[in-house]
């Protein structure tokens, strides 16, 4: 028997969406309709993240707030991020429901972990609100976690371990080194780190090369590459145990981090791996 009782995963450019497009497109949407344009850096920079706090953390960028300044006539304020974020809300939600599509090997990955009878849960800088299009599409696909923890029902988001804790705490699952904390973005698994769970990051399939699947494939071998050692080296410097493709390499992931727990080994405490094509 596997020493993994729970397997948490992110939602956007995880297990739905791949590319992490749906929350780029809603936030550059927002932004341009305030008359503040961003590109995809700033919206991609602090992807993971609460959405309210992602928001916060674009008009802090200097660029940002100089073209708020100069469009506004002011620095911007608590009550613009009001105005923003309820602009966002359906925003999100269109743009989330429009791309809930399950990335390729995601339903397999659910069957290997129902066949080991390890639980399932998840996490997202989602609000409620946002996710509300995106349950019930995933649900139709085969895709429904035990429990679903969004932004804004912890007192803090990522990178702080909150909504993993309370993901696990209604899972039922410790002690926390026996989960997995599965997620595209750096901050989600720093937020794994922190949690004193196992983190497997996916560089290919969110927001670090941050494509849709058909121009992701569409990359030469040599691009592609070059792009997921990239974002490797992101998901390792935030912590990660174990780094891959996408979910449907997550089997490989876990049974990496089976011989480690087998080996006495705690999160952490070995060198990051990343499976090929990670690496090539």
């Amino acid at each position: 028997m596997s020493a993994i009782k729970a397997v948490v995963f992110d939602w956007a450019g995880t297990m739905v969406d791949f590319g992490s497009c749906a929350p780029v497109r809603a936030l550059k949407a927002v932004f341009a309709d305030a008359g503040v344009p961003i590109g995809d850096g700033p919206a991609r920079r602090y992807m993971g993240m609460a959405k309210r706090a992602h928001v916060t953390a674009i008009l802090s960028e200097t660029e940002t707030g100089d073209l708020w300044r100069a469009k506004k006539g002011a620095d911007w304020t608590e009550a613009d991020i009001d105005e923003l974020m309820a602009a966002l809300e359906p925003a999100m939600r269109r743009e989330a429901e429009a791309t809930a599509e399950l990335i390729p090997g995601a339903l397999e990955a659910l069957e290997a972990l129902r066949a080991r009878g390890v639980q399932v849960g998840s996490t997202t800088g989602y609000t409620r609100t946002m996710m509300a299009g995106i349950l019930p599409r995933a649900a139709d696909q085969g895709y429904r976690p035990e429990t679903v923890v969004c932004a804004g029902e912890t007192r803090e988001g990522r990178p702080a371990p909150l909504m993993i804790w309370k993901a696990l705490v209604e899972l039922g699952a410790w002690p926390t080194d026996a989960a997995v904390v599965v997620d595209d973005a750096a901050v989600g698994v720093e937020a794994g780190r922190n949690a004193g769970c196992w983190s497997v990051g996916l560089a290919g399939s969110g927001n670090g090369v941050g494509l849709p699947l058909a121009d992701y494939l569409d990359l030469s071998p040599q691009d592609r590459a070059t792009r997921l050692a990239e974002a490797a080296e992101a998901h390792e410097a935030a912590g990660a145990d174990v780094v891959i493709e996408s979910v449907a390499q997550l089997s490989q992931a876990l049974a990496i981090i089976d011989d480690h727990v087998a080996r006495g080994l705690k999160p952490g405490q070995a060198d990051c791996v990343c499976i090929a094509p990670v690496r090539a």
